[in-house]
């Protein structure tokens, strides 16, 4: 592993308190955080974590996309660094460890290296993406999948929020956008630690997931046009509900999951009817579908039948539906070279775990398809997340950022 062994730990009580402590930008009442991509909490999480990198002796730079890299220098500079972290924004109704457990984690990483006096070989560094969960912009995981290059630069600063604000708008209101360019800061390697967001680990008892895989996403907008006409008057043989079409759809979705289950889901997260009023029946309705697999025939599968059940229904209820796909992630399949480090730390610290399958989409999954990748899990309470209930425990919180020191110090080496 190391020549340094399981004497190393993380400091619990550190790590713990800088959750809690940024837990505080955009805090609910109901103990969860609402710190939605580049709004004014995000800024203020930011400006909290530049800080504490730059207090750590990190090099920070910020790129065109507002991605935030804080780079701790090893003895071969020549090399690039191994990379760890994940984001820190929310869901509209989201807790304090999706994301913001993997990014603090890394840098309570940093911290334990500096009290211990300990240089790495090879560089490592410490990162917070943009826009990891997609709810104020599309798609999700934004910044990594232009890292990567699914989208230009240009691309991304063009997408609008509900509001029709602007990437590049929204960036300048906080004062994000950086001047490096997407891409500019390498990985030889990339480790992302994270809550499961499921119930595996947990109903196991298990304090670390070792995740060799991740499920490929399909996302959909989709828009149902029928016809407006007075609800008391209209008989419902000569209807042409958008309501009544998307209730198909949902239910159609949900079969055609079970029948390609267990590995497949699919959900319908989003619905608004245009122009709502108690006595017209709905004439449009805008949609979003999310479907997700690990097996790409199955994401093949799920496609082709999703469109055979609307293409029916839009028929048989005389309305147009519009189906677009937006994004395609295919299946990951994460490095065995990583995936083996992360088992060995979890095996050298003596923590219980398993092999796992993230079924949720991660920064890493991108960085997976041009560079080597690998993620660290632990529980969370009932498996709860994008919830203001999502709950995890300091010893398990502890325990996925010692996983996560000791496979980056097997990746970077100490410096003899």
């Amino acid at each position: 592993m190391t020549n340094i062994g399981s004497n190393l730990q993380i400091d619990s009580a550190r790590l713990w308190g800088t959750i809690h402590e940024t837990a505080r930008f955009g805090a609910t009442p109901k103990g969860g955080v609402r710190r939605l991509t580049l709004g004014p909490e995000d800024k203020q999480v930011r400006d909290w974590f530049r800080k504490a990198c730059e207090d750590a002796g990190l090099e920070v730079q910020v790129d065109a996309l507002g991605s935030m890299f804080g780079l701790r220098k090893g003895r071969d500079m020549s090399k690039a660094p191994i990379g760890l972290g994940s984001h820190l924004d929310t869901q509209p109704t989201g807790g304090k460890y999706d994301g913001v457990l993997g990014t603090l984690a890394a840098l309570e990483v940093v911290r334990t290296l500096n009290a211990a006096g300990i240089e790495t070989e090879i560089p490592i560094c410490i990162c917070n993406w943009t826009n990891e969960e997609g709810s104020r912009f599309a798609p999700a995981m934004m910044a990594s999948a232009a890292y990567v290059g699914d989208f230009t630069t240009d691309d991304i600063l063009s997408r609008r929020d509900a509001e029709g604000v602007t990437v590049a708008q929204a960036l300048d209101s906080i004062g994000y956008r950086g001047a490096t360019a997407v891409g500019t800061q390498k990985f030889s390697g990339f480790v992302e630690l994270h809550i499961e967001q499921g119930p595996i680990l947990e109903a196991e008892n298990k304090t670390i997931g070792v995740v060799d895989s991740g499920q490929g996403v399909l996302w959909y907008d989709g828009k149902i046009t029928g016809f407006e006409s007075h609800a008391g008057s209209t008989p419902m043989p000569l209807r042409r509900d958008a309501l009544a079409t998307l209730s198909e759809i949902v239910l159609a979705m949900e079969e055609i999951a079970k029948q390609h289950g267990p590995k497949a889901v699919g959900t319908i997260g989003e619905a608004v009817i245009a122009n709502p009023s108690r006595n017209v029946i709905p004439g449009e309705i805008a949609f979003t579908v999310d479907c997700r697999s690990a097996d790409a025939a199955i994401m093949d599968a799920l496609d082709r039948d999703l469109r055979a059940a609307i293409a029916e229904i839009a028929a048989r209820r005389k309305v147009e539906v519009q189906f677009d796909l937006i994004w395609r992630k295919p299946p990951t399949h994460f490095n065995p070279k990583l995936v083996d480090a992360v088992e060995n730390a979890a095996t050298m610290l003596g923590y219980s775990h398993r092999r796992i399958t993230s079924g949720a989409g991660h920064d890493a999954c991108n960085l997976n398809t041009v560079i080597p990748a690998a993620m660290v899990f632990v529980p969370c309470k009932d498996g709860v997340s994008h919830n203001e209930l999502e709950d995890a425990t300091q010893a398990d919180c502890a325990a996925g950022a010692n996983v996560l020191m000791h496979t980056v110090l097997a990746l970077a080496g100490v410096a003899s």
